[in-house]
């Protein structure tokens, strides 16, 4: 396994100090702290000077297929941030600000059926998402702020008594997500359907076009925002799958309120071929836009980290 590059070496009292204190929140899996000392200890410590650095709190964006492990990593970030250093870092997941069932349903209907399915750009809030950014970064000491909750098992966004609170001021947030940062193609890239989703319920284009063309608009505003995006580079789509099949388990076992939308093997299988043209194409251009990139093997590891080439 891979150390982290002599390139990009954190200030070393910071790496000493953040060294202390691994991360305490147990949704971390016990393998993630096999590459502490080599890998996430000296990530941490390298953002810290981003967040030191920042007039504002910063947005970091952390970006990666399902599965990949941002949901993870942005919590153990948050955990070691408070620990060390007593930052209050928000995470913010684009999944908790996905349109309500409702919402899909009425876009499935107007615009094409496939927008019923949750996770494609044009399926969160994104005015809300621009305006939490700003409500969070000028956030006085003591007020507070509430997150939308979702819950992936019953599809739904969950009432306001369960929405995430956080109170004031904000030293940082975290941006999670498998889209945050992507960015619009042009049009003729479109043309030919990339799998049997795309070619038997989209021939036409209709739905990736009404995609690409979210990208184009408000989620490039949206992802403005970011002022450093990291990604957690998956190896491939069959990757994405065998991990989104595993959080499927979990979120079954998460059901709320008795609702219970988890998928079969088939189901997961179609539900993934919704999100293979966005990941493809973050595999390939979202290495020249990351500040940085961490390169996920099979294993479900670090086998790489590459500093990125923002313009």
């Amino acid at each position: 396994m891979p150390g982290w590059p002599a390139s990009l070496q954190p200030d070393g009292e910071t790496l000493r100090t953040i060294q202390q204190y691994p991360p305490r929140d147990a949704r971390i899996p016990s393998g993630w702290h096999s590459q502490w000392e080599d890998i996430w200890a000296p990530l941490a410590a390298y953002l810290a000077k981003t967040i030191k650095a920042s007039g504002v709190p910063p947005v970091i964006g952390v970006h990666g297929g399902q599965g990949s492990g941002k949901s993870t990593l942005s919590l153990a970030l948050k955990d070691i941030y408070e620990q060390a250093f007593n930052w209050n870092v928000v995470v913010v997941s684009i999944d908790d600000l996905y349109l309500s069932h409702a919402d899909r349903t009425n876009l499935s209907k107007t615009i094409h059926p496939l927008l019923q399915t949750r996770g494609v750009p044009g399926t969160h809030e994104v005015e809300r998402g621009i305006s939490l950014f700003e409500t969070l970064r000028a956030l006085d000491a003591g007020a507070q702020c509430q997150i939308p909750a979702f819950d992936k098992a019953s599809d739904d966004r969950l009432p306001e008594s369960e929405w995430h609170t956080v109170k004031g001021p904000v030293d940082a947030i975290l941006f999670e997500g498998w889209c945050v940062g992507c960015q619009s193609v042009d049009d003729a890239l479109l043309t030919a359907p990339i799998n049997d989703l795309e070619a038997n319920e989209d021939p036409d284009g209709t739905w990736r076009g009404w995609v690409n063309q979210q990208l184009a608009g408000d989620y490039k505003t949206w992802f403005s925002m970011i002022d450093y995006l990291l990604m957690l580079k998956v190896p491939d789509m069959s990757a994405v799958q065998r991990w989104r099949t595993e959080q499927e388990v979990g979120n079954k076992k998460m059901a709320k309120g008795g609702t219970d939308r988890s998928l079969d093997d088939a189901g997961i299988r179609r539900f993934i071929q919704h999100y293979e043209r966005l990941t493809q194409q973050a595999l390939t251009r979202l290495p020249d836009i990351a500040n940085l990139v961490l390169v996920i093997n099979d294993a479900h590891k670090v086998a790489d980290v590459q500093p990125g080439s923002p313009t």
